[in-house]
């Protein structure tokens, strides 16, 4: 099955690419609402990114210098926001950054706060802590920043991303253990891909300490960018659950630096076989899937899929690590709990955990709730190839990252 291109990766190289000088090309890259809406917003601050292709974007960055004076909207996105707040801290006039209904609710004051200490204006436009907010109007230095634990790893992969531009760069020391780590690694292996001087200093275990990014002005990219782990992940799970199915992922490499690698790993851990067919991921079914208890803190949004297959396993499964989906396009914790248990799963939800029991599982018909978040939707719809009966209330959500999902799921039917 062909996967759409990373969204991370699509949205990590659409920045760089927005404040380099030149043209820049990214191929295999995501088109969806979130990876749109930031191609669009950075438009409108004297960059010209356009798909050129379906999976192709061709970008003429601002080196280093966007166009203020604009007002941009990014919708639910939340990676696209708070890297658009990073951006507009480079501007050499104030940028005002807003957001959906839900995207206003959602914390950004942490991450607006390290833009601050990089020395960037902040003008909050309504209420303190919320979108929308006004950034940008100096050209910033750079400096040491102090990171401790945040809600959510994006702002800091946000400034990671324009310390190439700051005339100091940018020394984040890690105070305490960050949040999603696992996607700041991701951020790291971008910036050394794009040929970016870097210095990492972990600590004892392992886990990042010191991150050093030199300052070094990029000059045009051409990138290619791998398939989307966090959208293979719903047709391999549907692989794992329906008997006598093989999935295959061409250009998904075992060895991706993408955080829901991990997800994989999970169902394999439930009782799927992996296997590498020509470089690439293969998951089959392998007979009755079973119960796990696993740590997805460095793989949250996949270990929604993982909630899914559990439904339909042998066995108590436990997930911890969910404390950053609380926070995302819905509260992810209560969102699969509610909708699991209209499965007739026994859901115990707490404040970064899922525990389900499936041993008292129904198979009448249902209408399952996508609350809006694409993630929910594409989760639960693994689970009607398996039984009868299973209605999404809200398809079209899937666009924000997989516009053709359901096409897509519907070569599986009737396998």
């Amino acid at each position: 099955m062909q996967v759409p291109g990373s969204k991370s990766l699509t949205n990590r190289w659409l920045m760089l690419g927005a404040l380099a000088e030149g043209q820049s090309l990214v191929r295999g890259a995501l088109a969806s609402d979130d990876t749109s809406s930031l191609a669009g917003a950075v438009t409108n601050c004297g960059v010209h990114a356009t798909w050129t292709a379906p999976d192709e974007l061709t970008i003429v960055g601002c080196a280093g210098r966007p166009r203020g004076g604009s007002r941009v909207n990014l919708g639910d996105g939340g990676t696209p926001t708070r890297f658009m707040a990073a951006f507009a801290a480079l501007a050499d006039r104030p940028i005002v950054i807003d957001g959906s209904p839900r995207m206003r609710e959602r914390p950004v004051a942490e991450g607006i706060a390290m833009l601050a200490a990089l020395g960037a204006p902040i003008r909050w436009m309504e209420s303190v802590g919320r979108l929308p907010v006004a950034v940008g109007g100096l050209r910033l230095v750079g400096s040491t920043l102090a990171v401790g634990a945040t809600s959510s790893s994006q702002f800091v992969s946000a400034v990671m991303l324009i310390a190439p531009w700051l005339e100091r760069g940018l020394e984040l020391v890690f105070t305490e253990p960050p949040t999603s780590a696992s996607y700041l690694e991701l951020s790291i292996s971008v910036l050394g891909r794009a040929g970016v001087p870097l210095r990492i200093e972990r600590t004892v275990s392992g886990g990042l300490s010191r991150v050093t990014i030199e300052p070094m002005p990029l000059r045009g990219i051409d990138i290619t960018v791998e398939p989307d782990a966090s959208s293979a992940i719903y047709p391999l799970a549907a692989a794992a659950l329906v008997p006598g199915t093989r999935v295959t992922v061409p250009g998904l490499p075992r060895t991706t630096a993408q955080p829901d690698r991990g997800a994989i790993d999970a169902l394999v851990a439930m009782g799927a076989r992996e296997r590498t067919i020509d470089g690439s991921t293969s998951i089959e079914h392998g007979g009755v899937l079973h119960g796990i208890a696993i740590d997805a803190s460095l793989w949250p949004d996949g270990a929604l899929a993982i909630a899914a297959v559990a439904a339909a396993a042998s066995g108590t499964t436990t997930i911890t690590g969910l404390r950053t989906l609380r926070l995302k396009e819905s509260d992810r914790i209560g969102a699969m709990a509610t909708e699991l248990r209209a499965l007739g799963c026994t859901v115990s939800a707490s404040g970064d955990a899922l525990v389900i029991d499936p041993s008292t599982r129904h198979e009448r018909p249902v209408t399952l709730h996508a609350h809006s978040d694409h993630r929910v939707a594409m989760s639960l719809a693994t689970l009607g190839l398996l039984r009868p009966g299973i209605s999404i209330d809200d398809p079209t959500c899937v666009a924000k990252s997989w516009p053709g999902f359901w096409e897509s799921l519907a070569q599986l039917e009737g396998v």
